[in-house]
């Protein structure tokens, strides 16, 4: 697929088929991911890809405690509008399937290997965003989502992830259920300045 057009349809899919992902596809992501660029070319990531059904229900049980926790509250509200309505519905089905999704992956970084005075997001977050690209151009169905982190430690001591790594996002990787973009974006000339904060510019 041309760059653009998986850049422009590219969308959060939260409803994925529990079809088996071949680890042919799974390398190809990953092979994507790690070309992404770093801080001094420092590579501080690893991702731990999960299929296991015990512990990808494991990962699902923090998941959802941390959407009930997060977000349960405020269903009235978030189905006021329909666009709000859409978008809390497909995250809340997530938050009562994650277990289904057939691939789990989570973006670690190595926080010893991170540049100094970076962020440690700045080191990993091109690298997801690569992975979630690749899946879209083979049309596998991704999300980015950090809710999982406020079990963190439990997730960690799970997968056996050492102290000096962070989980920085859960990825679910599966075939889609819905349909691809095109997706609804403020325009770039309503957030873009020219040479000085406030200067916009008309294309």
């Amino acid at each position: 697929m041309d760059i653009f057009e998986v850049i422009n349809t590219q969308r959060a899919m939260r409803r994925l088929k529990p079809d088996p992902v071949p680890d042919e596809l799974i390398w190809k992501l990953l092979d994507a991911a790690v070309r992404a660029p770093s801080g001094g070319n420092r590579q501080p990531w690893n991702f731990v890809v999960i299929r296991d059904a015990d512990t990808k229900a494991k990962i699902a049980e923090y998941y959802l405690d941390s959407w009930n926790k997060s977000y349960g509250l405020i269903k009235q509200a978030a189905m006021a509008s329909p666009e709000t309505a859409k978008t809390y519905a497909s995250a809340e089905h997530l938050a009562n399937h994650l277990a289904e999704v057939p691939v789990l992956i989570i973006a670690a970084v190595n926080l010893s290997a991170v540049a100094p005075a970076s962020p440690a997001g700045a080191s990993i977050y091109p690298a997801v965003q690569n992975l979630m690209l690749a899946a879209r151009a083979l049309g596998l169905g991704t999300t980015l989502t950090t809710l999982y982190r406020t079990h963190e430690a439990e997730v960690k001591q799970l997968l056996g992830i050492p102290e000096g790594v962070d989980t920085v996002a859960l990825i679910p990787l599966g075939w889609p259920r819905g349909e691809f973009g095109p997706t609804s974006r403020i325009p770039a000339e309503k957030v873009v300045f020219w040479e000085k904060w406030g200067q916009a510019r008309q294309r």
